[in-house]
């Protein structure tokens, strides 16, 4: 029988992952002869602690909180897309192209850009999923090779053939986006752009489709019980392609995203150096899949992450302190997630001999 809702216990696991993680970041700065009440009050105020630093906390969770969804589709129906990285390089990539290269007006050049960079990122997700159901190479394994091919095909791209070479020739980069393509920013003078928005905004609706509708009913079933889902006439070749060209194509808008709201250009490095595509995969493990959990987590992540600026600005804590919090994180959640499926393991083999 499915799960209905988030019980009680799925919002106290990451409560205790978080709790953990700030444990350890505090046994950190104690070592390191830092002040542990000023170190997490400096990484508050780095991260909440006025209007333009909040604004810069979401804007550095819209991409963690589109490939979180995007991950936790692929979850939800029992599939691991560990390659977000390579679907978001390939959405920026695209999306930075098209912006350039398509003639037309400003709105159409757009949303071509946007469409361009999910199809990109969705049809690389699908090509592992059908390298699965055509001859049943590891997804896993697979989405993850697919990560550096994307990277180094991009790069190259970026470093020869569509170099901007009127710019700074140190760096490999497309030709800027024309403005009038950009994404429009919520408030003046704020990093925060329309991107938050749709990120949001696909959340909520990704919750409600999940929970309301029968497609999201049966992703849930295949990925909880895939043998009970094929006895239900679910389509496990079907439902994978689908739910991975989803899973990809919410990585592209990701990318799509970053470049017309905040880089405006696709340069080599912007998408892997951040670690956004590993932050997002995070924040889905964080939340058990759960859309609006994963939206949360996504912001907790970027938050630590942009408070741990603030910490190395302004105390003598180094930056480094937030991702010593994020590992512990990322050790809860890996933890209990190996424990669940060794569990369900066992119990589908305990479930064969007694049949």
């Amino acid at each position: 029988m499915l799960k209905r809702g988030w019980p009680i216990s799925a919002w106290m696991q990451p409560l205790l992952a978080v709790i953990i993680g700030l444990l350890g970041g505090a046994i950190a700065i104690a070592l390191i002869g830092g002040s542990i009440p000023d170190t997490y009050a400096q990484m508050w105020k780095g991260a909440f602690g006025n209007f333009y630093f909040l604004t810069n906390t979401l804007t550095r969770a819209t991409p963690l909180i589109l490939v979180g969804l995007g991950v936790s589709i692929a979850f939800r129906a029992g599939f691991f897309n560990m390659g977000s990285e390579g679907q978001m390089i390939l959405g920026a990539l695209s999306s930075a192209l098209l912006a350039l290269y398509v003639p037309g007006p400003p709105l159409f050049k757009l949303l071509v850009a946007i469409l361009g960079g999910i199809a990109a990122g969705g049809i690389w997700s699908a090509f592992a999923g059908w390298l699965d159901a055509k001859f049943r190479m590891n997804l896993i394994i697979t989405t993850l090779l697919l990560n550096y091919i994307a990277a180094l095909f991009a790069g190259y791209l970026v470093a020869y053939p569509l170099k901007d070479k009127t710019g700074s020739a140190a760096l490999a980069q497309t030709m800027m986006v024309d403005k009038a393509v950009w994404l429009p920013k919520l408030f003046q003078g704020m990093s925060i752009h329309a991107g938050f928005i749709i990120a949001i905004g696909l959340a909520i609706l990704l919750y409600l489709f999940i929970k309301y509708t029968v497609a999201g009913y049966e992703i849930r079933m295949l990925g909880y019980n895939p043998l009970f889902a094929a006895y239900g006439g679910v389509n496990r070749r079907k439902m994978m392609l689908t739910s991975m060209f989803v899973s990809g194509g919410f990585a592209g808008l990701a990318g799509a995203i970053e470049v017309l709201g905040m880089q405006y250009r696709y340069t080599d490095g912007m998408i892997s150096n951040p670690g956004y595509a590993w932050s997002g995969i995070m924040a889905t493990l964080l939340s058990g899949a759960h859309p609006l959990g994963t939206a949360v987590a996504a912001v907790l992540l970027a938050a630590l992450q942009t408070g741990g600026m603030g910490v190395e600005r302004n105390t003598s804590i180094p930056l480094e302190i937030s991702s010593v919090i994020q590992s512990l994180l990322i050790l809860f959640v890996t933890a209990k997630f190996s424990y669940t499926l060794w569990k369900r393991r066992k119990g589908g083999k305990s479930d064969a001999a007694s049949s």
